[in-house]
């Protein structure tokens, strides 16, 4: 918040930036794409250890045509991140200790200053939303909308959900034609939302892994769902690449399959724009059974 002229604002690991109001935010793709939701426009992006040398289409989310990317991990561009001059860099924590996709140092060598908001697979969905809106404000954005377009949205996947049966939804990232990682619905803060909406989550046994579970394609059709979950970012195999693997082609000849982004932009804009297709595949699923 600004008191008398000057900046402060303390991030999920506890660190606090203050001085003047920053007005050149660098940001990680996934909080730059939510920033850009909630009226903040990034003047550069950069991505994980996971990202290739250009900007991931499906984690770009709102940011505006032309936006500059600095690289990912290790191959970040720090010229080119100096170049865009930001005052303040924002990145995401998974451990409430360390920005998640940001090299060690380089904040402290561009001489900015970093904050991390949380997106920990234990923190709710709305709490996460929150702390976004609460940074774009102190950021100087304009007040949001009351949210009704997310309360709508749930509405309908909550009816869709209570009149479609007992349906079974797999959130899966493709790894190729003998791996596919299967997402632990508990872990997820927009999977489980959607499961306290009603819709009914199935996934792994318990076993290694705290997110995802790595296994073969007949362990995934095994599960027999009838709405599958598709991690639609450039790392995870898409559909065309999988044209030829047969546990693909069964589960995708049984099921709805549905684009889903693992890393959502935490905004209620992004997490509607997702319900609403979620409670449309429902709705279909439910009339397909009826008819």
């Amino acid at each position: 918040m600004a008191v008398a002229g000057t900046w402060r604002f303390t991030d999920d690991r506890g660190v606090t930036a203050a001085g003047r109001r920053p007005l050149r935010v660098a940001a990680y793709v996934r909080a730059g794409a939510a920033l850009a939701d909630l009226g903040v426009r990034p003047v550069a992006v950069y991505g994980s250890g996971h990202d290739g040398a250009g900007l991931d289409p499906a984690k770009a989310g709102g940011l505006a045509a032309g936006t500059a990317y600095a690289g990912a991990g290790p191959a970040l561009d720090e010229r080119a991140l100096r170049d865009a001059a930001p005052d303040l860099i924002v990145d995401v924590t998974y451990d409430g200790e360390r920005a998640y996709a940001l090299p060690d140092g380089v904040g402290e060598r561009l001489d900015v200053p970093v904050v991390a908001l949380s997106v920990a697979g234990d923190r709710p969905l709305d709490g996460i939303l929150e702390r976004f809106a609460g940074l774009a404000a102190a950021l100087g954005a304009p007040a949001p909308a009351a949210g009704t377009e997310l309360a709508a949205a749930e509405e309908a996947v909550r009816v869709a959900a209570g009149g479609a049966g007992p349906l079974r939804v797999l959130a899966l990232s493709a790894a190729g034609g003998d791996r596919v990682h299967l997402a632990r619905p508990a872990t997820w803060p927009d999977l489980r939302r959607l499961a306290g909406l009603g819709v009914r989550l199935v996934g792994p046994e318990a076993g290694t892994g705290i997110n995802w579970a790595t296994g073969g394609w007949a362990d995934t059709v095994a599960l027999d769902a009838d709405l599958v979950l598709a991690d639609c970012r450039g790392s995870a195999a898409q559909p065309h690449d999988l044209a030829g693997v047969a546990g693909w082609r069964s589960l995708a000849g049984r099921a709805v399959v549905e684009a889903w982004n693992p890393e959502i932009p935490c905004s209620a804009v992004a997490c509607a724009e997702f319900f609403v297709r979620v409670a449309e595949a429902v709705e279909l699923l439910g009339a397909k059974r009826a008819g």
